[in-house]
């Protein structure tokens, strides 16, 4: 009777901004010699310098697959409990952080790099709308949120 091994969260210190590169690089390694049980990999924009990998391997066997893989630095020792990376599997709402009065940047759509100020967030619906700066008559525009850039939170 064989004993399945013990699937194990490890944290990766990757090259500040190489992140995504290491995912693929991480990706392309499993499948080029699947005996490593790599289940997942992770790599939340919150989480900067480091690439989580979910696998049923040990430590060392882990730190042999990174070997490999350009950028990487460096398998933190131990491994991360999925309660301490609960957070960035929750997804963020598009309009997380944008209030009524903070001026953005429309970065999609017919009036892409217009800048503009914040009339109304929808939450439900992801959507904000806006009323562009330089524009003559104030007409109001909605957009979804993830089509504009914060430039400035406004007053507080």
């Amino acid at each position: 009777m064989t004993e399945e091994p013990e699937i194990k969260i490890f944290a990766i210190k990757t090259t500040a901004k190489q992140e995504r590169a290491v995912v693929d690089s991480i990706y392309r390694a499993v499948l080029h010699d699947p005996s490593f049980k790599v289940l997942s990999v992770l790599s939340p924009d919150e989480l900067k310098g480091y690439v989580l990998v979910e696998a049923a391997e040990p430590f060392a066997r882990i730190a042999e697959l990174i070997e490999s893989v350009p950028s990487a630095r460096t398998v933190v020792p131990g491994a991360t409990k999925i309660e301490e990376i609960a957070h960035y599997l929750e997804p963020k709402p598009v309009v997380a952080g944008i209030d009524e009065g903070t001026i953005v940047e429309l970065i999609a759509g017919p009036f892409k790099g217009e800048k503009a100020v914040v009339k109304r967030v929808d939450s439900n619906k992801e959507e904000i709308t806006v009323e562009l700066y330089e524009s003559m008559v104030p007409i109001p525009i909605t957009v979804r949120g993830d089509n504009v850039r914060v430039i400035d939170r406004g007053e507080s």
